[in-house]
């Protein structure tokens, strides 16, 4: 692969478009090429940034190394393994397919043809958790929650496939412990999905989360609190700011976290070009991002069992 990378989108949407900002401005890319099913869309982001709008796949192809796909959750798994099957490094957009099954596949395909398979879990990037894991021992509780106004966007996956996974995905790694159980609810209010639940997962280390999400709040919410020996972290992803508290001489120490702030999805596309150009592992790889959608699934399926009980509940009183 020569210094100068060509990178593109397929799918340039409200997600697709900040991809595409960022790829414009990178040093060492060339943004080349976008596909959308739009013409509307795709003419308007190719004259914004004077890029060429494929019409087809095998044309996008054929203008790119790397590539973002930013499209609806159900187009993720044929549209990554036809760029997988042409040697082109691939960034999928979470969850990273509809089933564990493709997203299996995908990472195997990967693996063959030693090329990055890397999946948008952008708080990965957030430098409030590039700080919190530096001084993190062994969890032993965690509190997340993740709230939003309606999206009127992927509305055809529920809010744990939505917004919860990118918690689940944080705490996979920040645990890295099996998981024992699962108790979740979830409430379907706007959308046929949940769009607001809870789940209680207790990992075999011993540490339970403790996680919250909802598409239905009147305010943005990104917050994680980490509980371990001798101290807890509390962590805002959405202003990028964090505390430790800790017991000092008989006293609650409160301690600022110092945090040199950055755009995540910046630092996230960055890396993923980086992970290319060097041939190396990325920071959410595929199989890390598979783990998250089996256990949004898990969570999914569950909360979908109890929300049909509770109405059954209903029904009999």
């Amino acid at each position: 692969m020569s210094d100068r990378i060509r990178a593109g989108i397929v799918g340039v949407g409200s997600i697709g478009q900040n991809h595409a900002r960022i790829y414009s401005e990178l040093p060492g890319v060339e943004f080349s090429a976008i596909l959308d099913t739009n013409p509307e869309t795709a003419s308007a982001i190719s004259q914004r940034h004077g890029v060429k709008a494929a019409t087809t796949l095998s044309e996008f192809v054929d203008l790119i190394d790397v590539a973002t796909v930013a499209t609806p959750t159900p187009d993720h798994y044929e549209i990554a393994k036809l760029l997988l099957d042409r040697g082109k490094h691939v960034l999928i957009e979470k969850p990273i397919t509809e089933t564990p099954g493709q997203a299996e596949e995908l990472v195997r395909l990967a693996k063959g043809r030693s090329l990055v398979l890397q999946v948008g879990h952008v708080e990965r990037f957030n430098p409030a958790l590039s700080a919190l894991e530096q001084r993190l021992t062994k969890p032993r509780f965690i509190e997340a929650h993740r709230l939003s106004p309606y999206p009127f966007r992927s509305v055809e996956i529920g809010v744990v496939l939505d917004l919860m996974i990118h918690d689940l995905e944080i705490i996979l790694h920040l645990v890295r412990s099996p998981v024992k159980s699962i108790d979740a609810v979830g409430v379907p209010v706007l959308s046929k999905g949940e769009d607001i639940a809870n789940a209680r997962i207790r990992f075999e280390s011993g540490c339970v989360a403790n996680v919250t999400a909802s598409r239905i709040s009147v305010k943005n919410m990104r917050k994680i609190r980490v509980f371990q020996p001798g101290a807890y972290l509390s962590l805002d992803y959405q202003n990028q700011s964090a505390e430790m508290f800790r017991l000092v001489n008989g006293m609650i120490s409160r301690e600022p976290v110092e945090i040199e702030k950055n755009e995540p999805l910046k630092r996230e596309l960055q890396s993923f070009v980086e992970c290319s150009r060097r041939g190396i592992q990325p920071v959410v790889s595929g199989s890390e991002a598979a783990a998250a959608l089996k256990l949004a699934i898990e969570i999914t399926e569950i909360t979908r069992l109890a929300t049909g009980e509770l109405v059954r509940e209903l029904g009999r009183g």
